[in-house]
């Protein structure tokens, strides 16, 4: 059967089962700024390429075997001539507009290097594949039809696939793990992987389901009114926060079987009612509506803190003395 070939699809169907709506693809550019990927005919932002990869469409419509057509960039007298711009070796795509925008406004960025590639990862053949599902080997996009054909020892069962990571560097695009670089992203997709082996549909059974608890980086600042709570984390499964006027609850479960969970006493009085989060591609952003307005010396309690200026406070009340007692705040308060 035919691969269709818009972007974000990929998939091969039946041509007398193409109708309007069968197919779920980006009919924009991709933009790699910054660290993020994703596709200029839609908002989402992921950091990891796999994940950018998994972006769905943002439109539908039928499938098609003909070549992808690159979209027409704004027509900018001087600048319509540049297909692309760099900014400290990061690529940005898109419109000859978009991209002097950019650049105009960009901060210095990281270039994307080589990394070492992941350990590679083999399937456990006991658990079960959905026909359909697609390898998960970079480079490959086979579909599984049955253990006998995706699992035996036929050439359908015969992995390619790229064991590196994507590199993006001053225009050209390629692998870690083998030589070849283009310029195009539609050639780089289509460069032919560099090693044979088996197809990963599942990947392995985890060798115990228990919890792997793990410390993610923290961050946090203070208004006049309330005070933000960075908690650092990708690949989120749930995320959860309970508030009490002295303390929050963090429960992040990510992929991989990995969990954050903490409780945190606070510096200070919150309103729990009018305190609460966001979970970003990223992070969680944790929002607590402070009680009076009093600057916090810290997110915890501390006994290494004995006083603290305060926002707002006029007149003999401007700092408050630790241990914190709620008469102290009430005085401060009408000081």
């Amino acid at each position: 059967m035919p691969k269709c070939t818009h972007k974000g699809c990929g998939k091969e169907f039946n041509p007398d089962d193409n109708i309007d709506n069968s197919c779920q693809f980006h009919p924009g550019a991709p933009i790699f700024h910054e660290g993020l990927k994703g596709w200029s005919c839609c908002n989402k932002r992921v950091s990891d390429f796999d994940e950018f990869l998994q972006i769905p469409g943002c439109h539908y419509g039928r499938h098609s075997t003909e070549a992808p057509v690159a979209p027409k960039p704004t027509e900018e007298p001087k600048q319509a001539a540049a297909p692309t711009a760099t900014t400290a070796g990061v690529e940005v795509y898109g419109t000859a507009k978009q991209q002097s925008e950019t650049v105009a406004t960009a901060v210095p960025a990281k270039e994307e290097t080589k990394k070492e590639p992941e350990p590679e990862l083999e399937d456990d053949e006991t658990i079960p594949v959905a026909p359909g599902t697609t390898c998960k080997r970079r480079g490959c996009g086979v579909s599984f039809k049955n253990n006998e054909t995706s699992r035996g020892d036929g050439s359908e069962a015969v992995c390619v696939y790229h064991p590196g990571v994507p590199i993006f560097h001053e225009g050209s695009k390629g692998w870690s793990c083998c030589p070849r670089k283009v310029l195009e992203f539609d050639e780089f997709l289509k460069i032919k992987g560099c090693k044979q082996g088996k197809h990963l549909f599942v990947g392995n059974k985890k060798e115990s389901d228990q919890e792997e608890m793990v410390d993610c980086r923290t961050d946090w600042y203070q208004t006049q009114s309330n005070v933000i709570l960075s908690i650092f984390a990708k690949n989120k499964e749930s995320t959860d926060v309970k508030f009490t006027s002295r303390s929050i609850t963090i429960d992040i479960k990510m992929k991989n079987n990995q969990r954050f969970k903490k409780t945190i006493q606070l510096f200070h009085l919150i309103e729990p009612e009018n305190s609460k989060f966001t979970a970003l591609s990223t992070k969680v952003e944790i929002n607590m509506k402070k009680v009076g307005g009093i600057s916090w010396a810290a997110l915890e309690p501390t006994s290494d803190v004995k006083s603290w200026t305060t926002f707002g406070v006029t007149g003999g009340g401007g700092t408050i003395d630790w241990p914190y007692k709620e008469s102290s705040l009430s005085a401060a308060m009408v000081a």
